[in-house]
């Protein structure tokens, strides 16, 4: 009997092995999503009490609202979806012109 442990992974067959890959994979994106979310309530609450210094700043702010938004949008609303891209490009054009 030896100390050492043993690969149990390696003793499943191919479609067991996958399985379990694509469980790992999964609890792996779902922790980082948590992280995530967890993240990005920490900067909304900084965003909401800490008024901007300057126009720079509020674009941030505002960049981050309508990223938001576009991610809620359906696929088919072309129209919005064109309306925050000027948007973005306008923030990239002013902030170059500062």
């Amino acid at each position: 009997m030896t100390d050492l442990p043993v690969d149990l992974d390696k003793l499943r067959g191919m479609a067991a092995q996958k399985a379990t890959e694509l469980r790992r994979a999964l609890a792996d994106v779902e922790a980082n999503l948590r992280e995530v979310r967890v993240r990005e309530a920490d900067l909304e609450n900084r965003m909401m009490t800490v008024p901007a210094a300057s126009w720079p700043e509020a674009a941030v702010k505002a960049r981050h609202v309508l990223n938001l938004y576009a991610a809620s949008l359906p696929a088919q609303e072309t129209r919005h979806r064109a309306l925050v891209a000027a948007l973005f490009d306008d923030f990239a054009r002013l902030s170059d012109e500062s």
